[in-house]
């Protein structure tokens, strides 16, 4: 399959999905930051200055999922049926993975909000770590499942049963 967000012409342009079924779309991303220890602590502990750090990432990652077609230029708005973000921590590595699942009923998937979800989520994670931390890194940004449409489901390395 070739690229899809181009014309004839090499004209950036947005699928047209009106000739397709809608059916019921799935999709979770993951993403991890690694900490200092201060900074992976201050998280554990909930004694970050700006408060309950991954409270706050949970809604900028759900807040960001929703949001996603006014960031990714060619994006359909989607009506977004459901939404989660959760982290699974790995002290030895002072980790933070991030997860984040959307489903909708539509005809096109749901795979750049997730994409999205997690690294809003992420990103509000490194703000407000940054006065104790300037050395964190964001990375490993992934599509692990997908599901609905015309490819199916797709499984793509681990997911989070696997941390």
């Amino acid at each position: 399959m070739g690229l899809t967000h181009f014309d004839s012409y090499g004209k950036a342009v947005m699928v047209d999905v009106a000739e397709k079924e809608e059916t019921r779309r799935e999709a979770t991303a993951t993403g991890k930051i690694t900490l200092n220890q201060e900074a992976y602590q201050a998280i554990e502990q909930g004694t970050a200055g700006k408060g309950d750090v991954l409270g706050v990432a949970v809604t900028a990652g759900i807040m960001g999922a929703k949001r996603t077609s006014e960031l990714i230029p060619m994006c359909h708005i989607l009506l977004l049926e459901n939404c989660r973000v959760w982290f699974e921590k790995n002290p030895d590595k002072r980790e933070i993975h991030c997860f984040c699942t959307v489903k909708t009923t539509g005809k096109t998937g749901v795979e750049m909000e997730a994409l999205t979800g997690v690294s809003v989520a992420l990103l509000t994670i490194y703000d407000m770590c940054k006065a104790v931390d300037k050395s964190m890194e964001i990375g490993g940004i992934y599509l692990c499942r997908k599901t609905g449409g015309k490819s199916g489901e797709i499984q793509n390395g681990i997911g989070p049963q696997d941390f």
